[in-house]
C-alpha cells in the first residue's frame, strides 16, 4: 500500500539485495525470502517464455483509472501515516508500524490508529515501554489487534536492543521481527530504505493479478502471487504495481461486486469475459 519512498539515508548506500534464495526465521515460523534482479528464468511454468496477453494495455488502462479516481490508499496509505516532521529513523519505525497495523485492515482505520498512537507518542521507547492493554485501546478497532498489540511491543524491544531503534534494512531482518511478514518487508524495504527488492503483494494485488489472467495458474497464496509476477513483470514496474492495483482494488476491482462493466478493461479481463461482462 506504498507509493512515496521515504528520504535516502547513509545505509541506502549498500549493495541491493543479491539475487539468491535466503532463509529468515521468526517466531511465526521459517520464511523463505526470494529477491530477483528482474524477471526469473528457472521457475518451471513461470519464465519468460510466459508472459499475458494484452498486460501492457491492460496496465495503462488501470494507470487511466487510478488517474480519475482517487482510492483511500492515496490519501490514507501507510506513507501517509509517518510524521514526516521527525528524524528519518523514526520516520521508518512509524512505517514499519503503520505496515505492521495495516494487514487485513482497511487504510482508513489503520491511518486513523496510527494517528492516536502519534498522539501518544509513537517512538520504539515509548511503545517497548507502555502496556500492552494501552497500545490496544489505542489501535483498535484494527483487525487482530490484541496480537498486534503484542507484536509491537515485542518489535519495539527488538529494535532498541538490535538496531538502536531504527528498522532493519534487510528483507531477512524485517521478517524475523513479531508480525512482520514479507510483504511489510518488501513494502518497507521499498518505501523506507528506497530499495525494491520485491513486490509487495497483499489482497488486493493477489485478487487482481488472478483476475486478470497475469499468472500463467491460479494462485493461492500472496507469496505465490509476488514470484509468478516476478517470474515476467519488468523489474522497474515492481515500485509502481503495488500502490496502482491497490487503489484499482479498493475502488473498481472489488473483492465483491467489481465495477466490471465501468472497468476500460471489460473487453480484455478473462474475469469480466468469464462472468459475462464483455460484450
Amino acid at each position: 500500500m506504498i507509493k512515496a519512498r521515504l528520504r535516502s539515508s547513509k545505509r541506502d548506500s549498500r549493495a541491493v539485495e543479491p539475487a539468491q534464495s535466503a532463509a529468515a526465521c521468526s517466531k511465526k515460523g521459517a520464511v523463505k525470502i526470494e529477491y530477483s534482479d528482474g524477471p526469473r528464468r528457472e521457475m518451471g511454468e513461470t519464465s519468460l517464455s510466459w508472459v499475458p496477453e494484452n498486460w501492457r494495455e491492460m496496465l495503462e488502462n488501470i494507470r487511466k483509472m487510478r488517474r480519475t479516481i482517487e482510492a483511500p490508499v492515496d490519501t490514507m496509505g501507510c506513507d501517509k501515516c509517518p510524521d514526516q516532521s521527525v528524524p528519518q529513523k523514526l520516520v521508518r519505525y512509524q512505517l514499519l508500524v503503520s505496515l505492521m497495523l495495516s494487514s487485513q485492515t482497511k487504510d482508513e482505520v489503520t491511518h486513523a490508529a496510527v494517528g492516536r498512537l502519534r498522539e501518544f507518542s509513537l517512538t520504539p521507547e515509548s511503545v517497548a515501554g507502555a502496556d500492552e492493554k494501552q497500545i490496544e485501546q489505542l489501535i483498535y478497532p484494527v483487525s487482530f489487534y490484541k496480537n498486534k498489540a503484542k507484536h509491537l511491543k515485542q518489535t519495539a524491544r527488538v529494535l532498541l536492543e538490535k538496531y538502536d531503534g531504527d528498522i532493519p534494512d534487510s528483507v531477512e531482518g524485517l521478517c524475523s521481527l513479531p508480525g512482520v511478514g514479507p510483504k511489510m518487508a518488501y513494502l518497507a524495504m521499498s518505501c523506507g530504505w528506497g530499495r525494491t527488492v520485491g513486490i509487495g503483494v497483499d489482497t488486493h494485488v493477489h485478487r487482481i493479478s488472478n483476475r486478470l489472467g497475469w499468472l500463467p495458474a491460479p494462485t493461492k497464496t500472496p507469496e505465490q502471487t509476488r514470484k509468478a509476477l516476478e517470474a515476467w513483470l519488468p523489474r522497474e514496474l515492481w515500485d509502481e504495481v503495488n500502490h496502482l492495483l491497490v487503489g484499482f482494488g479498493q475502488t473498481v476491482c472489488k473483492p465483491a461486486g467489481p465495477k466490471c462493466s465501468s472497468c476500460l478493461n471489460v473487453q480484455l479481463c478473462p474475469f469480466s469475459r468469464k462472468h459475462g461482462f464483455a460484450k
